[in-house]
């Protein structure tokens, strides 16, 4: 019975988080070289494991590409674990002398960690270590659609841990996820903060489970080519990256935008690179594969190869041997589909008369979809990427770079992450690319230092005297009502 599946994985909840809960409190005890042994483990058995968990991850959910889902979980396991290895975590994290404080991390203790299934492998070494290196504990909450390759994931770096001195059961894995057990995870008294990369329904959801969420909305991220950049370089970043695990991830750039006197260039380029620039039929054709009904993205597009997706719309063979298929497009909002996101090597494109009607279209796109993520401007010019900066509203201005890879700090000086806030803009508590300070409290010790002078009595002092006549006043206030 489906309803005995839904006890079975609240009470699989219960005692992930039980188990979790123990073990923090023990990983609450060891010092800061205790966890950074942990850590280093974890991250030795991701780039271990690379390739065959990117395999896995490939087989179960038919995403992207087993090639570059192990270069995911590479990049979790050794850009992530370098720019983690060396932060202080633990104990006395910070002294100003001059003001008398000190800064002690805290652990937020046990958190809830969602997974999507786009990227279901490299998410999970991710979080693991990063939750870890703030000295919490975890319970993954799987995709339904990527259950087998994100258990095994987080067995084996949980194996990894533990063989390193972790206490067991501070990395968990729900092996059933239904809706029930995601709501059981979220809500449990002991989870502390919730962890989420998914679809927009599960992220509104860990907002209004009434826990501290750190959560990610869409990302629809414009490419503008400004007259002052290299086109050809230009391009090459933008094919790259969308067509990196076939456009999983979310940071990939959706659209181009270029000026009307660079069109001859621009589109001989995509072409050159590539590209099939649809009629206006064939976009139309592609946007009913693209989209369903209701204006939600049809999963069976998302990380499919062009020419796949182009053989599911029915298009020709210049389109089915395509690397990028691009449509035209001419606004933002429902009635314009490449104005939204497009988890798959397809963009839309966008002519305009100038540099400020670029701008507005760019706010436009994002606004509709995307606010608070990433945009990414190729340019020479300072001026541009400083004007474009000051008003774009995303968390990740990229320049001249791939998008997908900027975003998570590949390319970049990004903080190396696989969760990447929107701020509050996009709805998001935090617009950072999440690591272990966004996982810890801070706990600040401060001592007395002004005083009043010696021998003055309390009297005497202007502090002591305003308080008195405040008292008074408000005592007075309180005896008239």
């Amino acid at each position: 019975m489906e309803l005995d599946r839904d006890l079975l994985s609240r009470q699989e909840v219960r005692s992930l988080v039980e188990e979790a809960h123990k073990a923090q409190a023990r990983l609450a005890e060891m010092t800061q070289e205790d966890i950074d042994r942990i850590v280093a483990a974890i991250a030795q058995a991701g780039e271990r494991d690379a390739a065959e968990l990117g395999k896995l991850a490939w087989e179960e959910t038919g995403f992207g590409n087993a090639q570059d889902k192990a270069e995911k979980n590479r990049f979790a396991a050794r850009q992530v674990y370098e720019a983690i290895r060396d932060q202080k975590t633990v104990g006395i994290l910070r002294k100003d002398e001059a003001r008398k404080v000190w800064d002690v991390g805290v652990p937020v203790g046990v958190i809830a960690g969602i997974v999507p299934s786009t990227n279901p492998t490299s998410t999970v070494i991710y979080k693991a270590m990063i939750a870890l290196k703030a000295g919490n504990t975890i319970v993954f909450s799987p995709h339904p659609g990527a259950k087998r390759c994100t258990l095994e994931t987080a067995r084996r770096m949980a194996a990894a841990a533990e063989a390193a001195g972790c206490p067991k059961g501070a990395i968990g894995c729900i092996t059933e996820p239904t809706m029930d057990a995601v709501e059981e995870l979220m809500r449990h008294e002991h989870v502390r903060l919730i962890l989420a990369t998914g679809g927009a329904a599960m992220v509104r959801s860990a907002y209004s489970s009434g826990k501290p969420a750190i959560g990610v909305g869409a990302g629809n991220g414009p490419a503008y080519f400004h007259p002052s950049c290299d086109v050809k370089a230009a391009v090459a970043a933008v094919f790259r990256s969308k067509t990196f695990d076939n456009g999983t991830i979310c940071a990939s750039e959706q659209s181009i935008l270029y000026h009307r006197d660079q069109a001859q260039q621009v589109e001989a380029e995509l072409k050159n690179q590539g590209g099939v620039i649809l009629s206006e039929a064939e976009a139309k054709k592609l946007a009913s594969v693209l989209f369903r009904a209701n204006g939600t993205m049809n999963p069976k597009i998302v990380g499919k190869p062009a020419g796949e997706i182009a053989a599911l719309a029915d298009l020709g063979q210049e389109a089915r041997g395509a690397r990028v298929l691009l449509a035209r497009e001419t606004g933002a909002g429902e009635k314009h589909p490449y104005s939204m996101e497009k988890l798959c090597p397809v963009l839309g494109l966008y002519q305009v008369e100038s540099e400020d009607e670029a701008l507005k279209l760019s706010c436009a796109i994002l606004r509709h979809e995307g606010k608070g993520h990433t945009f990414a401007l190729h340019a020479r010019d300072e001026a541009v990427v400083e004007r474009f900066s000051r008003a774009v509203p995303v968390s990740r201005f990229l320049v001249n770079t791939p998008a997908s890879m900027g975003g998570v700090g590949m390319t970049t000086g990004l903080f190396p992450a696989m969760t990447l806030g929107c701020g509050a803009v996009g709805g998001s508590s935090s617009s950072n690319n999440i690591g272990p300070m966004d996982l810890l409290n801070i706990r600040r010790v401060a001592w007395g230092y002004q005083q009043a002078a010696p021998g003055h009595t309390r009297e005497e002092t202007v502090d002591g005297a305003l308080i008195d006549a405040l008292t008074e006043k408000l005592l007075r206030r309180l005896m008239e009502q």
